[in-house]
């Protein structure tokens, strides 16, 4: 029996999955403009850990990673210079070039560090009407908010 710490509800819970064995999970991925930190690899870690774990305990996993490749900016407060951009001005290399130095990177990483590779991985830019569609969705059942920059 796989037990989990549940944080909202601050316990120990037994793990159970939505639909019989099989567990879906997503967990983010990196913002590829420049290589990852010590700090970044420890989640990526923690994320094969959980993933490996479930598999231990024969559940079948199906993990979905995403790849962010066009714009996120520098503070999680959502100011200051993207950081795509950043990248791109501080090589001198286009968006595109160094999402995918980056992107190939962060694989050299995975395998580096003998990391299990997502089942299934999303670059941000193969998903632009869909995530226009749903902030629309959101937007509409007022879930969203507006700050001065859009």
């Amino acid at each position: 029996m796989l037990k989990l710490f549940n944080t909202p509800h601050r316990r120990i819970e037994e793990f159970a999955p939505v639909a019989g064995n099989s567990v879906s999970l997503y967990t983010c991925g990196p913002t590829v403009y420049n290589h990852l930190t010590v700090g970044n690899w420890v989640a990526y870690i923690r994320w094969d850990t959980m993933v490996r774990t479930l598999q231990a305990n024969s559940y079948d996993v199906t993990r979905v990673m995403n790849i962010t490749d066009v714009g996120h900016l520098v503070s999680d407060a959502d100011e200051g210079e993207d950081k795509m951009i950043k990248g791109a001005r501080r090589e001198g290399m286009s968006m595109y070039d160094i999402a995918q130095r980056y992107t190939d990177s962060f694989f050299e990483g995975m395998h580096t560090l003998n990391l299990l590779v997502p089942d299934h991985i999303t670059k941000a830019t193969e998903y632009i009407p869909e995530q226009i569609e749903l902030i629309t969705r959101l937007e509409q059942k007022g879930c969203t908010y507006v700050i001065e920059d859009g």
